[in-house]
């Protein structure tokens, strides 16, 4: 096996490390997850998440070249996530990568994690044709974008206040469920019923996200009574949630035609926005393209193979810490 992208991950709690080849197939990925860690704090601790990395960072490159049973001969370069993310963490991922290619004597390329997630649905498999329309919808960010080519995006809107992951969680937690809130959310909505209505935070205006007031809409109520049940809580909370997101991507759709209709990003797992896309793509008549549930979260396949587009297009990016990226800054 040769010219593999050894990809690193670790943008947040998350040790992620995996080699993939130039047309995406994964040949090996390993994450080290901290959940147990930052579970009983409802949330990532990032003193606690950047130590963690040290710990495990190595052992976990060395796990995925032995998974794949090769040696670092056999890659063509090191690609590792710059940023955005949490500062220390980032700054455990980005030195390792840079010793490691001193080490090798291997190039090692910076890589935005947000067009990581971008990347992750030509995973295993090509499924993205351009132009592409693609809803971001993650822990830390919220964006539509349209991408012309693997290159070359232009974001269309993002939020003005919190991301969807972030309400996801913040409302897993006033429902008191263990971290993080997203998954246990989704499997909770399944047993309940929308019946109590929230807001829809500009739902009918333009491209532009906005959920904080969704969250206080769903602190207040739970702060003034609890005659309604948990179950019945998530499932209007996650309701007013897809809408929003369906609402805003059709919009985006018709203004700016495309192929594709791609949702990447942790919030991507969540079945019942998966639905929705669907009959989405369905009315607008473009091809849905969701990575598996297990390349919507955090991974380093994703970097691996946005590195492979930086080494195409001969575009190298130096692998220091950026906290502020936006798309926009490749």
């Amino acid at each position: 096996m040769s010219d593999l992208i050894l990809g690193i991950e670790t943008s947040c709690d998350d040790t992620a490390i995996a080699l993939v080849s130039e047309n995406g197939d994964v040949i090996s990925s390993v994450i080290s997850s901290q959940i147990e860690i930052h579970n009983e704090y409802g949330g990532v601790y990032p003193e606690f998440a950047a130590r963690e990395h040290i710990q495990t960072i190595i052992p976990t490159v060395k796990a995925a070249f032995d998974q794949a049973k090769i040696s670092p001969k056999d890659i063509k370069g090191i690609g590792v996530t710059r940023g955005p993310g949490l500062v220390g963490s980032l700054l455990v991922g980005i030195n390792t990568a840079i010793g490691l290619g001193h080490g090798w004597n291997k190039p090692v390329i910076g890589v935005n994690h947000l067009r990581g997630h971008l990347r992750s649905a030509d995973l295993e498999e090509q499924r993205v044709k351009f132009p592409a329309m693609v809803l971001l919808v993650s822990g830390g960010h919220t964006f539509l974008a349209q991408m012309k080519n693997p290159m070359e995006v232009q974001v269309l809107s993002s939020t003005r206040d919190d991301s969807v992951g972030e309400c996801f969680d913040k409302v897993g937690r006033m429902l008191g469920l263990d971290y993080p809130g997203g998954p246990k959310i989704d499997k909770l909505a399944h047993k309940g019923k929308p019946t109590i209505p929230f807001p829809r935070p500009m739902m009918d205006k333009g491209l532009e996200f906005s959920f904080s007031g969704l969250k206080a809409a769903v602190s207040r109520l739970l702060a003034a009574t609890d005659a309604h049940e948990d179950a019945d809580v998530a499932a209007s909370f996650v309701q007013a949630i897809v809408e929003v997101l369906i609402k805003k991507s059709e919009r985006a759709l018709k203004k700016h035609p495309s192929k594709s209709f791609v949702i990447v990003g942790g919030v991507a797992a969540n079945s019942q926005i998966r639905a929705a896309a669907q009959k989405l793509s369905d009315k607008m008549g473009v091809e849905l393209c969701l990575p598996p549930i297990k390349w919507a979260t955090d991974n380093g396949a994703m970097i691996a193979l946005a590195t492979w587009d930086y080494f195409k297009a001969g575009i190298i990016k130096p692998p220091k810490v950026q906290l502020n990226l936006t798309m926009s800054e490749f």
